[in-house]
């Protein structure tokens, strides 16, 4: 029996949906996503604690304020400039134009707004700075392979929960 319950070592599946401070869906995965319990993982603690000892078909609800969740904003990775020194292709909202710093780190920005000749864009994740929830199901739960443990499975990255 306890190959079915989430502790540490096992490998959990699981769909998510998260909600924002309205209660608004914003994000959601209703193809399952591996993550292995109870190791180093990018799954958010929060969650994790909320998902020991449950078993497949439970749900979990966690409320993540910034701290424990995305963050806050960091206004540094802010920047406006004038929209005539910005490609065509990236004047408009929701545009993503990557930069890559003087160490060769890429990072994604967002163009977050355009207005009176000006552009800005945003490197902050879209949800820092605000309280979301998350619900997540368990769908699969099984004994994670060595490999897995010391590799760290398909875990949740920062471009899915965390």
């Amino acid at each position: 029996m306890s190959d079915k319950i989430v502790t540490k070592h096992k490998v959990v599946s699981i769909t998510y949906r998260i909600l924002n401070e309205q209660g608004e869906l914003v994000e959601q995965s209703d193809i399952p996503i591996d993550y292995v319990h109870g190791t180093d993982n990018d799954m958010f603690a929060k969650v994790e604690q909320a998902l020991e000892g449950k078993t497949v078909g439970d749900t979990v609800e966690v409320e993540l304020p910034p701290d424990d969740g995305f963050g806050h904003g960091d206004p540094s990775l802010t920047f406006t400039d004038d929209i005539e020194n910005v490609p065509a292709e990236f004047r408009h909202v929701g545009a993503t134009p990557m930069f890559q710093n003087e160490n060769g780190e890429v990072t994604e920005f967002v163009v977050s707004k355009v207005e009176n000749g000006k552009l800005t864009v945003d490197g902050n994740h879209p949800f820092a700075g605000k309280t979301m929830t998350f619900k997540v199901g368990v769908v699969g739960i099984r004994d994670a392979t060595e490999n897995e443990l010391t590799s760290g499975a398909s875990v949740i990255s920062s471009d899915r929960l965390h």
